[in-house]
Parts: structure tokens; sequence; C-alpha cells
């Protein structure tokens, strides 16, 4: 019997040891917090997640909220004028082909963490560093890394060459909400384009307390939505949260009359520089560390990609170390099942940075055309599932005009 560890007790990680558990693997994970404190703490994310994603759940049997989390029916989109604030210049929306779903990891990951330990797991409370991973690849067959925070992680030598960021690219911020009213005719992810300011977008979700709506902003730097830091109490996010919606997006605030946080913890500011690193760490014996998910390929969340790419990742790697058998996992092996991974994450990477960027001119028109066209609305709403859908017609301005010249003559 193989024996694996995995450190980080996130969607990745979490997944790939349940997986690997579910075919006879020995598999320790490690994480610095147990399951109390994670249900205790502070949200970590707005992980909405579609179809694909959620299949690879399903098919370990771990889709334990699959009736009660509320759907997100579908995605909308609203652009505002940038010359008069709080006037729409165009919105249309679409449904999903399938529902997507977001629940808070406070309520996931514990649930996880006390399945993995029921279905055999070894579950290890540490901070890792260093000495713990001389002492874990010195131990076991595989180590992986898939904690995407921390300072070990950057140990991974970042590649310059497909990181097109140095520095954070949107001030961020989350706010969890109870007493929202819903989107009609469906609910949806409703998101805010307000060009020179930032993105706004909401959408409903399952925290400890229930039904929930997140509200997510992304502020360009420097500009009027990168302001967090001046919200010391839950109080104040949630009032600020508020006032950016009125400010810009009147239309959501309608939404927003009764709102109130979901607890005190949930809220979240801060930002971080998307970056790609390289997938293998080598330590000072020599022995080598294999990073996954998150701790590799660091998206911002302006596409909500990061529980998708993680539970993406996470299947790749699975079908790697089962069909490896007994051969070594060596640096060659950990490198090409990487790249397995990043023929797909590659083009999340190039859609999601696009949209950290004044958009190109042919965006704006593809964006506003359907507007006019549901079949053109679809297809950019469904391309959320699997981003490989956007190539190469949202990046390149003669097929995204064919695009829309063939969904106008198809209406």
């Amino acid at each position: 019997m193989r024996n694996i560890a995995i450190v980080g007790a996130g969607q990745s990680g979490l997944q790939l040891g349940l997986g690997l558990l579910a075919k006879g693997y020995a598999v320790t994970l490690v994480t610095n917090r147990s399951a109390d404190e994670v249900r205790g703490g502070r949200v970590m994310s707005s992980q909405c997640m579609f179809d694909a994603a959620l299949t690879t759940e399903r098919e370990l049997g771990i889709d334990f909220w699959r009736n009660d989390c509320p759907p997100v029916e579908g995605i909308g989109l609203n652009v505002c004028n940038p010359q008069v604030q709080g006037e729409s210049l165009f919105s249309w929306s679409a449904e999903l082909a399938k529902p997507a779903q977001s629940v808070d990891q406070r309520l996931k990951m514990p649930v996880w963490m006390e399945t993995f330990v029921e279905r055999g797991g070894e579950l290890l409370l540490e901070d890792v560093g260093i000495e713990a991973l001389e002492r874990l690849t010195a131990t076991f067959d595989l180590v992986l890394l898939a904690a995407g925070k921390g300072e070990v992680v950057k140990c991974f030598e970042r590649d310059a060459e497909r990181s097109a960021f140095a520095t954070p690219q949107r001030s961020l911020a989350l706010t969890y909400v109870h007493g929202m009213q819903p989107a009609e005719p469906y609910s949806r992810v409703a998101f805010n384009l307000i060009p020179g300011v930032g993105e706004y977008f909401v959408f409903p979700a399952l925290t400890l307390s229930g039904p929930c709506e997140i509200m997510v902003f992304e502020g360009i730097p420097g500009g009027p939505m990168d302001c967090w830091q001046a919200a010391t109490t839950p109080a104040q996010h949630l009032q600020m949260s508020l006032d950016i919606v009125s400010r810009y997006a009147p239309w959501e605030a309608e939404r927003c009359q009764h709102v109130e946080l979901t607890d005190e913890q949930g809220y979240l500011a801060g930002r971080f520089a998307p970056t790609i690193r390289k997938p293998v760490m080598t330590l000072p014996s020599g022995r080598q560390v294999f990073g996954m998910a998150d701790a590799l390929v660091v998206n911002d969340p302006i596409t909500g990609q990061g529980s998708n790419n993680a539970a993406k990742c996470s299947k790749v790697y699975l079908e790697a170390i089962l069909l490896r058998g007994q051969q070594p996992f060596d640096s060659a092996w950990m490198h090409d099942t990487f790249e397995l991974y990043w023929s797909y994450a590659r083009h999340v990477v190039a859609w999601t940075n696009s949209l950290l960027q004044p958009p190109e001119p042919h965006m704006l028109q593809l964006l506003a055309a359907a507007a006019s066209s549901p079949q053109l609305a679809s297809t950019i709403v469904n391309g959320f599932d699997d981003p490989r859908r956007f190539n190469p017609w949202w990046f390149d301005a003669s097929e995204s005009l064919a695009l829309i010249e063939a969904t106008a003559r198809a209406a």
C-alpha cells in the first residue's frame, strides 16, 4: 500500500485525500487548524462552484449539501456607465445549463475532515515548515502541498514566464449576509462591472446559519473601492459594503433593505497578486515536495474559479497517482502531472487575467451584443463551467465578431 501525505485541508487537499482513501491508499493529512477551529473562524472564500467541479465531488460521494444549498441558476451582467455614477449602460442574464452552488468552507471543510478520519485517514494538527516537510518526505512515498497560504508556499519558485502580474490587481472583500431579497426570475450571480472602480457581484450560498447571499467586492487599487482598511469592525465592514452598492449599483441596493451579517466572522478583506509557481519544491536534503491547486496557480477571484480549479486539479492528480502504480513519484512525474493540470488551468488564467485589465473593444462589443442575443448570453454564461470554451472568441476580435454574427443569424 502506498503511503501519501497531503499538507493542507482545503478543497483540493481534502478532496484528493478522500479520493485516495477510496482507492485503498494510506493517506495522512496535515493541517494547522482543527475542524472546530475552522467552524469558528473567519470566512475564507466565496467558492461558487459550477457543475463540472461539482461532478468531481459527486463522483466521490462527498456532495453532502446538494439538497440544502440554494442553487445558483444563472449569471447576469450589468455594465455601469463610466460617465454617470449609478447608471447602467446595459444588462442581461442567462441561465446555466446546470446549477452552481456555494457552500461556506467553514461548513464544508470540517465535515470533510471528519469524513476523512471516519474513512480511515490520519489527520495531524501541525504548522508545517521546511523541517516538517523534511520529516514527511523521509517517511512517505509522496508529499503534496495543497495549502494556498502561509510562508511555506513561497518556497515554490514563482514562474515568471507564466505569471502576468507581480502585484495585486484588486482590493478584495467578502460580506456574507442574511435578509437580501432574492434575484428574479431565477437565482444568479449578479455581476456588476464598474469602469475605473472595480466589480461587485453577489449570489446565493449556504453558510453555518443557513441560506445567505455572498457580496464580493473587487476594487481597483488606489480607486474608490480600495477602502477596506478603514473598516475595523464587522458593523463598519457591512456598512461600507452597503454604501458601495448604493453608490455604484443602486439597482442592487434595492435588494439590500433588510440585510445583516450572517455572523461576526462573516466578512473578509485583503489582496494578493495572481501568481503561477513551479510545481516542485526541492528541500535542503534533496527530497522533493509536489504542489497542487492554489499552492501553484493563484487566480484573482473575479471569475469565481478558485474552488473549481482546486476540484479539477484534485481529479487530475488522483488519476495520475492511480496510473503511477508502484513506480516512484519522481521529479519528471511531478512536472508531467502538473502540465496535465496546466493544460486546463492556463485557459482559466488567461481569461481571468483579461478581466483584470481594461477590456479590449471587441470584448465590450461582445458583452453589449449579448443584451440582445439570448444565445450569445447563454454561451458566455456557460463558459464559466469550463473556461476553455472562451478560446478563441473571447481573445480574438475577428473570432468575436464571427460569434456575434452567427448568434444574430440564429436568433
